[in-house]
């Protein structure tokens, strides 16, 4: 039987968080980045995982491993410039075959649905990658730098990417070796697999799976969490 393995991203520098590491602030009495990795460690179809830090804060994480006994995290890799520079460091740290899937997750998306890895497993059987989204609310508009409106998109063929995006060991590894030696940037990971002429599959996303970016969302995952203990 084909191995499941997780890279969960977490080297990011929280900008918009006025600089300090929004994965370690608390949601009900545990940092962020725990509620995270602790959705992989229950679910019985995950084998292992690579956790992705910025540089200084390596040993940070790995005592957050130790003290939430998370033992499927098998190893707390530095973090490279780039968001796609630690997803490739942490692949490579992975004990994985060609043929084993392997789940690209932020790590400041705490919030997802208990059936979400095995619809995207599902999903994945037919395609290089696999990953959920949700259709996007507001009108899009295209600007230039000065502000100015220059298109109106077609809200219906729009829809917002979100994590985890899941793949073939070996197709991923390639499309990020590839990506580094031609330059190339992507957007996500899925990304990378289109860029070199790949195919994925969608699924329905959850639009409480949003990622912690402001203030302002750490108060909406708090109040989604407050809601699940009271059920």
């Amino acid at each position: 039987m084909n191995k499941l393995w997780v890279v969960v991203t977490a080297a990011g520098s929280s900008r918009r968080m006025g600089g300090s590491n929004k994965l370690l602030l608390p949601i009900q009495g545990r940092p962020l980045l725990v509620h995270t990795l602790d959705y992989f460690q229950r679910e019985t179809s995950v084998d292992g995982m690579v956790v992705s830090a910025p540089a200084e804060q390596v040993e940070d994480y790995q005592a957050l491993v130790a003290r939430y006994a998370l033992t499927k995290v098998l190893q707390v890799v530095a973090g490279g410039a780039e968001r796609q520079d630690s997803i490739r460091l942490a692949l490579q740290a992975l004990p994985a075959r060609p043929e084993d899937a392997v789940a690209i997750h932020d790590g400041a998306r705490p919030c997802l649905a208990p059936d979400l890895l095995s619809r995207l497993l599902r999903a994945l059987q037919g395609a290089q990658g696999s990953l959920p989204m949700v259709a996007v609310k507001d009108t899009i508009k295209r600007v230039d730098a000065q502000g100015m409106v220059q298109q109106t998109l077609l809200r219906s063929e729009l829809y917002a990417a979100q994590t985890p995006q899941l793949f073939r060991y070996q197709a991923i590894v390639q499309a990020h070796q590839k990506a580094h030696h031609q330059g190339f940037l992507g957007t996500d990971d899925c990304s990378l697999i289109e860029y070199f002429g790949g195919s994925i599959q969608s699924v329905d996303g959850d639009y409480r799976n949003l990622k912690v970016t402001t203030p302002e969302d750490l108060e909406i995952v708090e109040k989604y969490f407050q809601a699940a203990a009271r059920v």
